[in-house]
């Protein structure tokens, strides 16, 4: 009999549940290792759907031991999940709770299967990841540094210290970024180089488009990614008294959010469709956030027709943007 497996998982340990009769669930919980993972599977058939949460990096190698063996997999937003639960207004949370309610959303919900993203792409995640935190504990010294700075009279020793180790970073962040781009463009140098090809689309951006997309295979449509990222407008209305504001979901890739929004700045100035659309929207009034959000999403539009079919960028041709 095929039944669907809830796995809430967390750092030490998972725990399961399923359905064994109507209405009647059955739960275990094994440690979050491969001793737990081989006990685990023991109770399961290729026919049973598993499902879990993407918490941390946590779910990640059950996830891989479970499509290794054969066994069908789903991994889903929490967010997802949570709007489940408050849907049919569970209070309790255990996790033995969360296991249950996970199993009824994918009864309920059937999610996509999941694959494991190819070796170079788990590099790319890995040391963006590292980057992103040394940069931001270099943001901190440098603070820390102009705060010493202002005293009447700061300790030399300290001062030193936190330059020196200022300067470590910035090597270390310079040597990891480096190799960032030397995996890139080793597996994904054409579609790195069509990608940057798009005006104002710089490298970072290219290799953190490739990298949330597993080299744009991931999605199989443009507004499936927008959605992913966190650009898809989210409207605001009911009857005749309701009617707020649209905004952007915000639910997806903040760091991607960011690089695209960054990117919108340029793209008005050199990329000619998102300057057209630009002065259309600004005819209009639009605030200038709202159209700089606009074109980020047009960005990331060109750039998925563009990744996804390995074509050149180019400036006039709009039937390839029609997504």
């Amino acid at each position: 009999m095929c039944k669907v497996i809830g796995i809430d998982i967390s750092k030490a340990s998972f725990d399961v549940a399923y359905e064994k009769n109507e209405n009647q669930f059955v739960h275990f919980k094994f440690s979050n290792n491969l001793k737990g993972f081989n006990k685990f599977i023991k109770g399961v058939t290729k026919a049973d759907y598993c499902v879990m949460e993407a918490t941390g990096p946590y779910y990640l190698s059950l996830a891989q031991y479970l499509y290794e063996k054969g066994i069908k997999v789903s991994v889903v937003n929490p967010l997802q999940v949570k709007h489940f639960v408050r849907m049919r207004m569970v209070k309790a949370k255990t996790d033995k709770k969360d296991a249950k309610m996970i199993a009824l959303y994918g009864q309920s919900e059937h999610p996509d299967l999941w694959e494991p993203d190819e070796q170079p792409i788990m590099q790319i995640h890995q040391l963006n990841a590292a980057i992103e935190g040394l940069k931001k504990q270099t943001t901190m010294l440098k603070n820390r540094l102009e705060a010493f700075s202002q005293l009447p009279d700061p300790d030399t020793d300290v001062m030193r210290e936190l330059r020196s180790l200022l300067r470590v970073m910035e090597s270390k962040t310079v040597k990891l970024e480096k190799r960032l781009l030397e995996i890139t463009k080793l597996h994904y140098e054409q579609t790195f180089r069509v990608v940057t090809d798009i005006p104002a689309i710089g490298p970072k951006t290219a290799i953190m488009l490739i990298a949330i997309t597993n080299n744009f295979q991931k999605f199989n449509n443009a507004k499936k990614l927008s959605s992913y990222v966190g650009l898809s407008p989210r409207i605001y209305q009911s009857g005749s008294s309701v009617n707020g504001k649209g905004h952007i979901t915000k639910m997806g890739n903040s760091q991607m959010r960011k690089l695209l929004y960054l990117c919108a700045w340029s793209a008005k100035k050199c990329n000619g469709q998102c300057k057209a659309m630009y002065e259309r929207m600004s005819e209009k009034g639009k605030p200038e956030r709202v159209i700089k959000i606009a074109i980020a999403n047009k960005l990331l539009r060109q750039a998925f027709a563009i990744g996804k079919n390995l074509n050149s960028y180019q400036e006039n041709y709009k039937k390839i943007f029609a997504f």
